[in-house]
């Protein structure tokens, strides 16, 4: 007989925290570890994913496909032989069986149980909208991770966390907040984005709660520091703001901790569907890669071969816990990164990654050249006037040439030599020639959103 459980029925949290460990344990259990004791770790983790991928349609479409079955895959030796997949894949499936598709088991039982499912939604910035589904154990996994990487960076149980994440049907607010209110004993403050709670009321918030971490994607936060300062109030100071840790421009580090009184800066990455993946640590050398919840790959844009160390390609991600409603097997995230050389200084037997560079499905291709608008903002980051805000819109002529117009917000004022200036910088780091506008301060807002978006606009096509 088949059975329904609830929430924390369904999932053993102590035992969880002993399988994932944070704070201490987690350095206990993984400083000095062999990369060989990981490997088996991953192994035999990896094989309850495929155990279980194996008993939903989606995964047989898209393995059979290529003419795979049970036997070829006799080891974690074997991943790279399965095809990845994305969001179009996933898409296909809920057209096929809407409205959350055949990628999941939620209908097909664990052990004779059916498993309680929670539900978000990706937020559209690449098209239609994705169905995000979690049991409760790999939500509670990434929490944990989550939590993992704010304990190795510094969060203390007296810090006040003031989140700029959202709350809506997106995962990103509300896991946070779960994350730090179950596991960090910190004071958390959720105020969500501009929209949810406009700029102004937050930096009050801010100053009167005594903030001292803020967790969120990087171009709001400068932004809080400009409205800060047009308050009467100085970042770092009237906000006591110690630590900001969020998704990270890699050159504009320096402006984003000054606008902040010198805050200590920490980025971490991760996706809807699998939560956080990477994180920087104390030792600000790259992101380390949580492995013993995730096998990371590092493949070529077009043909999905696997690259060499220290090359740039998609990170093709499976998740070694996600092994009841939705397995996931070499999931092609088209975010850019690669992986950097050299030991762990922290002693994990964990590989590093750069981080976020870029998306490959927004990518532009100007003239034989791969242009990547998210990663403009390191590019400008030194430039003069640039506050952080640029929009990059492409555009065709009658002939059918193709070029690309960069609007960028300068706090200077346009002469000649600064526009020159701004061209031969972007031609320079870009290898192509692109159209260059200066503009006002906060002119670009209703174009990028960056008030009222998880993740501002970078790209408007208008071809």
């Amino acid at each position: 007989m088949t059975q329904h459980i609830s929430y924390f029925d369904a999932v053993d949290i102590a035992a969880l925290r002993k399988e994932f460990p944070i704070g201490a344990e987690f350095l206990a259990r993984f400083v000095g570890m062999s990369a060989e004791r990981l490997r088996s770790h991953q192994s035999a983790l990896f094989a309850r994913q495929l155990k279980r991928a194996w008993q939903l349609p989606f995964y047989h479409r898209l393995w059979g496909s290529k003419g795979l079955t049970p036997a070829d895959i006799r080891s974690f030796d074997d991943i790279a032989k399965l095809p990845s997949f994305g969001k179009q894949e996933i898409m296909e499936s809920i057209e096929r069986t809407p409205p959350l598709g055949d990628h999941h088991g939620r209908e097909i039982p664990v052990d004779g149980k059916i498993l309680p499912m929670v539900l978000h939604a990706t937020s559209g910035t690449t098209g239609r909208p994705q169905p995000l589904l979690f049991s409760p154990r790999t939500r509670e996994v990434q929490n944990l991770m989550l939590a993992r990487a704010f304990l190795l960076q510094g969060m203390r149980e007296t810090d006040v966390v003031h989140s700029v994440y959202g709350h809506g049907p997106v995962n990103g607010g509300h896991y946070i907040r779960e994350a730090v209110v179950r596991y960090t004993n910190a004071v958390f403050f959720p105020a969500g984005t501009g929209i949810e709670t406009p700029s102004a009321r937050q930096v009050e918030y801010m100053r009167d709660f005594g903030a001292t971490v803020i967790l969120g994607f990087a171009d709001y936060i400068r932004r809080l520091a400009d409205v800060a300062r047009e308050c009467g109030l100085v970042p770092g100071k009237d906000i006591p703001v110690r630590m900001i840790s969020g998704h990270l421009s890699k050159d504009a580090r320096e402006a984003l901790s000054e606008a902040w009184g010198g805050a200590e800066l920490f980025d971490w990455y991760g996706v809807g569907d699998t939560g956080l993946i990477g994180a920087e640590g104390p030792d600000h050398d790259g992101m380390h890669v949580m492995e013993d919840a995730h096998w990371v790959e590092v493949c070529d844009v077009e043909t999905g071969a696997p690259m060499a160390h220290g090359e740039i390609g998609d990170l093709v991600v499976t998740c070694l816990f996600t092994e009841d409603i939705f397995p996931i097997i070499r999931f092609n995230t088209h975010d850019l990164t690669r992986f950097l050389r050299g030991p762990s200084a922290p002693g994990f037997p964990f590989r590093r990654m750069e981080g976020f560079l870029g998306r490959s499905d927004s990518m532009v291709k100007l003239r034989g050249i791969n242009v990547f608008p998210q990663a403009l903002s390191s590019i400008l980051a030194a430039a003069p006037g640039f506050n952080g805000e640029y929009l990059c819109t492409l555009v065709r002529d009658d002939g059918g040439r193709e070029d690309l117009l960069v609007s960028i917000e300068c706090t200077a004022a346009s002469t000649p030599e600064l526009m020159a200036q701004y061209r031969a910088l972007l031609k320079q780091k870009l290898g192509v020639e692109v159209g260059v506008g200066l503009v006002a301060p906060k002119s670009l807002s209703p174009l990028t959103g960056v008030e009222t978006r998880q993740k501002p606009l970078r790209l408007l096509d208008k071809r």
